[in-house]
């Protein structure tokens, strides 16, 4: 048969083509000493997919992809900025990531708020996952201590994660007093976990309630008191009596609360014939979050 009837691929035939040429004849090098460019240290080419494999960037790849399968965070692209940040020797993200290392506890402390915020409290694959992360990293142990999470690093971190958002301080202190332990206890990954999701739930219970008071005050940043009083009454019917032993179930009792159901209790108030007063954001936020606290259960 004629082989002319299968040419080879045209970038196939110049690759082989280039290879025989440059061991027939091999180009001199420049006087600078430096090699002609696309050409690899040892005469030949090197193609795209050997020099990944070389520089190790295919592996660097797929282990930052994995990573982000593994945590699952709510903003992958800053997560990846972050994981490769780190990578780099030098970076502000290097030497956070070699502090982290120490053994001191502000930075197990900094390292543990970073993995329990990477995902959300509902992705509870992930976020169980990064908990456990959390707890390791705190229960690493030194020189002058045991292995294992003791209540005062366990509060710590409790206060840090309220401290970064939105709800009222007194709400945040009344949580933590319900869910820390004492300083020399030893804290149980179920009871870590219950007291950071709790934490968490409580942050966007006061969001979704400042999102509220957004549409009862119209943007005057204050609202008819009796208004927010029949709608804090509505919202505590519907978180229910008792303590739920899963903090996630607020959300959902308080989605349950729907607009038909606030419609109700807002043109109940406008009906009564009492003088109302007003109610500042700040208030109904005390007041929603505090309904919030009453039913979490207390850690024994």
């Amino acid at each position: 048969q004629d082989s002319r009837k299968r040419p080879s691929p045209p970038a196939a035939t110049m690759a082989a083509y280039e290879k025989r040429r440059v061991a027939a004849a091999p180009a001199p090098a420049p006087a600078s000493g430096l090699a002609e460019p696309g050409q690899a240290a040892s005469g030949g080419l090197e193609s795209e997919a050997e020099f990944l494999l070389r520089a190790g960037v295919t592996a660097m790849v797929r282990e930052a992809l994995l990573k982000v399968l593994e945590a699952r965070p709510e903003e992958p692209v800053s997560f990846l900025a972050d994981y490769f940040e780190r990578l780099v020797p030098g970076s502000p993200g290097a030497a956070g990531e070699a502090a982290a290392e120490l053994p001191g506890p502000p930075q197990r402390l900094a390292r543990a708020l970073w993995y329990v915020r990477l995902a959300h409290h509902s992705q509870r694959t992930a976020f169980d996952s990064n908990a456990g992360a959390a707890y390791e990293v705190l229960g690493a142990g030194g020189r002058r201590r045991k292995a294992g999470v003791d209540g005062r690093l366990y509060s710590e971190l409790l206060r840090r994660i309220c401290q970064h958002g939105g709800a009222p301080a007194e709400a945040a202190a009344a949580l933590l007093g319900r869910v820390r332990c004492r300083d020399h206890e030893a804290v149980p990954f179920d009871v870590f976990r219950y007291g950071v999701l709790t934490c968490f739930v409580l942050l966007e219970f006061a969001a979704k309630a400042d999102a509220l008071f957004g549409v009862l005050d119209g943007g005057s940043g204050a609202a008819d008191g009796r208004v927010c009083q029949a709608v804090l009454r509505a919202l505590e019917d519907a978180l229910g009596i008792g303590h739920v032993a899963l903090p996630g179930r607020y959300l959902e009792a308080g989605s349950r609360l729907g607009p038909d159901g606030l419609a109700l209790a807002m043109d109940r108030a406008l009906q009564e014939r009492k003088l109302g007063t007003s109610m500042s954001r700040d208030e109904f936020l005390r007041k929603a979050t505090a309904l919030f606290v009453a039913k979490v259960k207390p850690v024994e």
